[in-house]
This record gives C-alpha cells, structure tokens and sequence, in this order.
C-alpha cells in the first residue's frame, strides 16, 4: 500500500518514520521529498582497476567535495547525499526517484529502493545531462514514495546502515 501525504504525517509522528532535520514542506500527495546535501564525490576517468573483491583506495577513483552549490558537467557522474537523515521502521520502505524537473533538464538517478529498517542518509549516483547544471544543496531533488509492507520485515542490516555524508561503495 503506498501511503497518502496523511499516512506519512502520521508515521512521523508516531515516530515509525524518522526524517532529520524534518520540514512539513517535504511531505508531499503520496510521499517526501528529499533535499540535497552539500557534498559530493565526482568520479574519476581512470585507467586504474576497481577491484570489487580487493582493497582500493577510494582516492584514486572519487574526488570529494563540499560546497552550498556543485556544477555537473555533461555526462559526469557522481555521488551525492541527501541532507536528511531518515529512520524507516520494518513495516516501511521507499521507492525513490529523481523530481520530474530534475530529470526534464537530462539529469539522470538510477531507481533506488530504500529497504525496510533503514537509517542514515541516502548516497545516491547522478549523471549528468547534456550541458553543464548547477545544483544547489538544500534544494528537493529527489521523491519517495513510501509502501506499508504487509507484514513486519527482518530490519535492514546492510553495510550502509546509519551512514552520514556521501559514502563510497562496500563490497
């Protein structure tokens, strides 16, 4: 079931959805809208393998950044994070996507499924459009929609629970 803009309200205050710092003006018809953090990591172009199995150093493969505004430039990719912290209870999760606006102007988010019981900021990958876009942290970007499971599920317990900040990939 995916919940209404009164579900949602409800879920937070009863405490079974979490959304740190929270502003009302992110509940949306049929879910919350998440704004950009101030960091990301742009990707680099390099003939280094990525070892998914082995030790690499992160360095070589991302250039990290913080800042109030980022330009993506045509067909860079790169993390970013979202600037809430969020906590879904284990009857919860998300189905979270680009804003249309964004999307509309060529940049592109991957789908991302925000399992149930999660907790920390989201590290989303981006890429960028056809001509240089300047994006501002603080700024909604990205859309989730919520879904009530129908039962209770094993609570997320995966590498990326409670992370903060933009985090690189864990294998």
């Amino acid at each position: 079931m995916i919940l209404s803009h009164s579900e949602i309200n409800r879920c937070i205050k009863e405490g079974r959805l979490v959304v740190e710092p929270f502003d009302k003006s992110i509940v949306r018809e049929n879910g919350i809208d998440l704004r950009l953090g101030n960091e990301i990591a742009r990707l680099r172009n390099t003939d280094v393998v990525f070892d998914v199995h082995g030790n690499n150093r992160m360095e070589e493969f991302f250039e990290r950044e913080s800042n109030d505004s980022f330009v993506i430039n045509p067909g860079e990719r790169v993390l970013v994070c979202t600037f809430e912290y969020i906590e879904l209870q284990s009857d919860l999760m998300g189905f979270l996507n680009l804003r249309s606006s964004y999307a509309r102007v060529g940049l592109s988010l991957p789908p991302t499924v925000i399992d149930a019981g999660f907790r920390g900021q989201l590290t989303l990958y981006f890429m960028g459009g056809s001509f240089p876009i300047m994006l501002y942290a603080g700024d909604r970007f990205c859309h989730v929609v919520l879904a009530k499971l129908t039962s209770d599920s094993i609570r997320y317990r995966g590498t990326y629970l409670g992370q903060r900040g933009v985090t690189y990939p864990k294998f």
